[in-house]
């Protein structure tokens, strides 16, 4: 359930974000060679306005002497830092200690104990009124039989440090999972950025000439300040990006445990159209691959295992225990003094006893300890069978949403073609004097909406495949 909620705020965010989109180039793929800071770069870019001073167009800060993170390295380091992750590894050895204090209760115990003490006596009656004792004592236990209890408990204790270390492992998925997922959505912010850029130069360009044919009397006051309402807009849509692109990249920052003061750049990998749209295995394929690698489904089987031998611990109650005891002791009385050191080679004594115990009635505790742990063993299987049927809902989701985002790719990048071509016809019209601005404003919005379309569909794409990739125990394989 965890992993649906990630990409239902991933598919939120990437529907809302960077409203401008697109590129110059005539390929649909929006191909990043460059940081996201070089994306977002906007030191120098400034865009040159007839008669009026320049208007620079926003983007987030360059931080080019700070080092560039890829998403393997992202990984590695929050596996390694993540805080809850750690906490996670320190449950695990803790549970190895208590595996190791089940095996020593086993074992002989031994212990040594001397008491010191002085009695006074009020009584007239007697010549000395003060009295020294001493005891010393060294004894030993041992539990020969207790229904099979203690070993019970020692399995039982194995199978939960295999349970912690499958948590471990669980956790270290949804590292990878929130990683992955802020990571696209910090690519996607970039090229949202890049694209609004690109759409505010084309507004400047566009006003520019407006501007001309406006002087030229070739159009009216009104259609020039359309255009330069258009080129406003689009320098607003550039800033919404910007901010987008460094709350994303503050929201993987926090995800690496960094401190305040560090900053980060992301490495943007190529991505090409082939893996966009790369063939997914079966999908039965996939989940029958994800039964055998998801951690929480060994995690849940284990479970029921333990549950078991729980049934088994409380029918021990029912069992009658022996227990062997042994020890050496002696002791000191004196009246005023200490008597001479013989008294305590007199008074050593040796002891050895065997005690059986056999539950006759017990207030029903032994009867409610059994049938508590089957109910505990019932829902353990239930909550295995939920977590195949949970797992099953997450790779169908991604799987179908994969399928989804590629075929809206496809069509995506269809649309931003003729967009493209419908813009370029539009504005040589425009410029010739048979298209007017409104239409002009019209055939470039929907290609700027074309191409947001196509990156939407692209990354929405990019981590359904990433997930199922996680799913079957791969890592991430297409963004690196």
């Amino acid at each position: 359930m965890k992993r649906i909620v990630l990409t239902y705020c991933f598919m939120l965010a990437v529907g809302i974000a960077a409203a401008a989109p697109g590129e110059d180039s005539d390929s649909p793929v929006v191909v990043m060679t460059d940081s996201i800071s070089g994306a977002a770069e906007h030191a120098g870019n400034t865009v040159a306005t007839t008669g009026e001073p320049t208007a620079t167009i926003p983007a987030s800060d360059t931080l080019s002497t700070t080092k560039t993170w890829t998403l393997n390295e992202c990984l590695r380091y929050a596996l390694e830092n993540n805080i809850q992750l750690r906490q996670s590894r320190n449950n695990y050895l803790s549970g190895l200690e208590d595996t190791e204090e089940a095996k020593a209760a086993m074992l002989p115990s031994l212990t040594a104990s001397t008491t010191q003490s002085f009695t006074n006596y009020p009584s007239t009656n007697v010549s000395d009124r003060n009295t020294y004792t001493g005891t010393y004592g060294v004894n030993a236990g041992l539990t020969l039989y207790e229904g099979g209890k203690l070993r019970t408990a020692v399995r039982q204790q194995k199978l939960q440090n295999r349970i912690d270390a499958l948590t471990v492992a669980e956790s270290e998925n949804d590292i990878r999972i929130a990683i992955v997922q802020a990571y696209l959505q910090a690519l996607y912010a970039a090229e949202a950025v890049e694209v609004a850029r690109n759409t505010a130069e084309v507004s400047r360009a566009q006003r520019d000439r407006a501007e001309e044919l406006w002087k030229a009397g070739s159009i009216s006051r009104v259609d020039l300040a359309q255009l330069e309402s258009q080129y406003a807009s689009d320098l607003y849509q550039v800033t919404t990006a910007c901010s987008t692109l460094d709350n994303y990249r503050l929201q993987l920052k926090q995800l690496l445990e960094l401190d305040i003061t560090e900053e980060m750049n992301l490495a943007a990998p190529a991505i090409q159209k082939s893996e966009v749209l790369s063939s997914l295995p079966a999908k039965a394929a996939i989940y029958a691959t994800a039964l055998e690698a998801m951690p929480e489904i060994e995690r849940g089987k284990l479970a029921v295992e333990s549950a078991e031998l729980g049934i088994r611990q409380a029918r021990a109650g029912f069992y009658p225990s022996v227990s062997l005891t042994a020890g050496i002791g002696t002791g000191h009385m004196s009246n005023g003094g200490y008597e001479s050191g013989s008294q305590i080679w007199n008074r050593f004594n040796e002891n050895l006893g065997l005690t059986l115990s056999v539950p006759i009635f017990s207030n029903r505790r032994n009867r409610t300890a059994v049938n508590k742990a089957r109910l505990e063993e019932a829902n353990s299987r239930l909550s295995w069978q939920d977590l195949q049927k949970t797992l099953l809902r997450e790779v169908e989701s991604a799987y179908l949403d994969a399928l989804s985002a590629q075929s809206q790719y496809r069509a995506a990048t269809e649309k931003e073609r003729y967009a493209r071509e419908s813009f370029d016809l539009t504005q040589e019209q425009f410029n010739l004097g048979v298209k007017n601005t409104v239409e002009l404003i019209t055939a470039q919005n929907e290609w700027a909406s074309s191409r947001q379309e196509v990156l939407q569909a692209k990354y929405m794409a990019l981590l359904n495949i990433e997930l199922l990739n996680i799913y079957q125990g791969l890592g991430t394989r297409t963004i690196n």
